[in-house]
């Protein structure tokens, strides 16, 4: 109830928002304070210019789905997978290259986020709606953004202040009994000043049970989620900052009493969060002409977590803080150099910390974006750790206007905080053992080709693009030395992944865009002194997305269909489950149309209706030492159609 009316006063204070006349202000990224320039790449999808292999997902392509969450927001792309990692809390996790999301590091615009006990659902922390644009790089990238970085770099961007001035509203439901509102709402003070208020409100009231087994095939979730975004901007002195806070109560466990034995009581999950946030970002322009800035920019998050598992209960209390202090510099029209000092503070209620202090410096050298050579070097102590040093470099050449090649190279480091990252695990009915764990590391080696074909008057462009990950030292997750316990323990041997991918797009006719990806994983670790493909992992992916608008773009057809591959299963438990799991396609289409101020979507997903049977093995004794529901690597629900209404309000635009 506290959460509804709050709801419903946030939606007051939008909808009273008086709009005051303002010059429309250019937008300048605090961070990347250099131009950057894009190629097409199909539709709403740009090539980000530079030496690192890095895409953006602007909001045309957004729209393409209903897009209620970053975890849904990858539908159309080829590269990013978003599974589930367990069949009872709605947990999302990603795949790059294909890695766990673990390796991957989250950014929301150039600052790290959502790490630590966010980690778990924090795919569903971010609004589909708020969000201006998604970049995705491959690959070691940039040290300007630390050393965590492994197989890429996933950055956020929001909806900016200085945007179009009025109140944008998305009213969104489905059949799962999903209802959602978002809301946008840009004021200019003056022709320097402006705010932003973003709101966000879901819930999932159903009781779905699909498959009778007496769990819910989805936890029920209520969220709440504001956001306050404010830039000034000077001729010399540009401030981006802001506030947010998330509240959110997910429950799922059983419907029924079918637990057998001396158990009467229901397996209950009920996990509580509250997250708390604050940014800043300050860029003085030194030199205009030469393209001299410094920028200090921090963010500063409180994270609280209170989960039940039946009858294990799991609380964290994160205390995250960073800063970042960086000189950017064109020396000439070749020569680029960036430096900087970091410090990134993490605080775990179980006196679990770490601070970390690095300084960095990076050069660039850009022959006309035919040659372009980036290479970094970054050095950090920590005080769990030690000092460690992180190189990176990138290649980009480009010898004629139909070719393009990129080379990358570097090592990534991550802190494990166990626990916090997945205590999902703890629903299991196994024994959940976790060893002391070491510093992960890892080399990232990648080649990627761009061609464009000429053919009948158009140009077919084709991406191919290959990259090995080896660790020296990783935490794994280990469900096969021993099959009556989960154990996440340090790599004794080798581990390693390669991944190939080709993709290929063209516009068949006008308004028509066909883009058709095929991808080969091969991830292999080793498990109790044997090297074994790792668990629930697809080994293969293809991917055809169609879209089609119409002539004066009054209606908009999207068609996905997806075909995810098979792989191993864990060592069962008592030849609970197989070995292997098969592959499985995956469907999912909308309709929009498109009027002055707003538009009508309508769509499904999963259509083909291709579900995992039984998720949850043994679900009828969840007390028992064979309960587990993690052993997820399809769609835990059937068919689902949905529909929403996108409306601008009090925009000229």
């Amino acid at each position: 109830m506290k959460m509804r009316t709050l709801a419903i006063i946030l939606c007051a204070v939008l909808m009273i928002q008086t709009r005051l006349s303002a010059q429309q202000v250019d937008s300048l990224s605090l961070y990347d304070l250099n131009a950057v320039s894009v190629k097409k790449r199909g539709i709403g999808t740009t090539r980000v210019a530079g030496a690192e292999n890095a895409t953006r997902i602007n909001r045309e392509e957004l729209f393409r789905a209903a897009c209620c969450n970053l975890g849904e927001s990858f539908t159309t792309n080829p590269s990013v997978d978003v599974n589930y990692s367990d069949a009872a809390t709605g947990a999302k996790q990603i795949r790059l290259l294909g890695l766990s999301g673990r390796y991957v590091q989250m950014l929301a615009e150039n600052l790290p986020d959502f790490r630590g006990a966010a980690a778990p659902y924090a795919l569903d922390y971010v609004p589909g709606p708020w969000l201006q644009s998604i970049q995705v790089s491959k690959g070691a990238a940039s040290v300007k953004n630390g050393y965590e970085s492994i197989t890429g770099q996933i950055d956020v961007e929001y909806l900016k202040p200085d945007g179009d001035e009025g109140l944008e509203l998305n009213l969104y439901g489905n059949t799962l009994s999903r209802v959602e509102t978002n809301a946008v709402g840009n004021l200019h003070i003056n022709q320097k000043l402006s705010t932003e208020l973003l709101a966000h409100w879901q819930d999932d009231y159903g009781h779905h049970d699909i498959n009778r087994d007496g769990f819910l095939d989805q936890p029920n979730v209520r969220q709440l989620h504001l956001q306050n975004r404010w830039k000034l901007r000077t001729d010399r002195y540009i401030f981006h900052g802001g506030v947010s806070l998330l509240d959110e109560q997910r429950d799922g466990g059983q419907t029924s009493h079918t637990v057998r034995g001396s158990h009467s009581n229901l397996y209950k999950i009920g996990i509580e969060t509250a997250r708390y946030e604050a940014y800043m970002k300050h860029a003085f322009i030194l030199d205009p002409d030469h393209g001299t800035n410094i920028a200090l920019m921090g963010t500063g998050s409180l994270h609280e977590v209170d989960a039940a598992y039946g009858n294990k209960a799991y609380t964290a209390r994160e205390r995250n803080g960073y800063a970042q202090l960086m000189l950017e510099s064109n020396l000439t029209d070749l020569h680029n150099l960036s430096a900087g000092l970091s410090l990134n503070h993490d605080y775990f209620t179980r006196d679990e910390k770490e601070t970390v202090g690095g300084a960095y410096a990076q050069y660039t050298y850009n022959l006309r974006n035919k040659v372009v050579a980036m290479a970094g070097l970054r050095a950090d102590h920590s005080s769990m750790h030690g000092t460690f040093v992180t190189p990176r470099l990138h290649l980009k050449l480009v010898p004629n206007q139909t070719l393009s090649l990129r080379l990358s190279a570097g090592k990534g480091y991550r802190t494990v905080h166990a626990l916090a990252e997945n205590h999902y695990l703890l629903m299991s009915g196994r024994q959940l053992q976790i060893e002391p764990l070491h510093q992960e590391s890892a080399w990232n080696y990648g080649l990627s080709t761009s061609v464009y074909v000429p053919l009948f008057g158009k140009t077919l462009r084709i991406n191919a693009e290959y990259y090995h990950t080896r660790f020296s030292h990783q935490a794994i997750i280990d469900y096969d030395s021993d099959p009556t316990l989960i154990s996440i323990a340090n790599l004794h041997g080798r581990s390693y992944s390669n991944t190939l991918q080709v993709d290929a797009t063209y516009p068949v006719v006008r308004g028509l865009d066909l883009t058709a990806a095929w991808r080969l994983n091969e991830v292999m670790t080793t498990y109790g002194g044997r090297l074994m493909r790792q668990p629930l992992t697809s080994r293969y992916k293809g991917l055809v997305s169609i879209s089609y608008k119409t002539p004066l773009e009054l209606w908009q057809f999207d068609l996905t269909m997806q075909l995810n591959g098979g792989g191993r299963m864990p060592t069962p438990i008592n030849n609970e489950w197989s070995s292997s799991f098969h592959a499985y396609e995956q469907l999912s289409a909308q309709i929009t149309r498109w009027f002055r101020h707003f538009s009508v979507y309508i769509g499904g997903e999963n259509l083909t209706a291709v579900r995992q049977r039984h998720p949850i093995i043994n679900a009828s004794d969840p007390w028992s030492p064979a309960f587990e529901p993690t052993m997820v690597w399809g769609p835990t629900h059937g068919a689902m159609a949905y529909a929403g209404v996108r409306v601008n309000l009090w925009n000229k635009h």
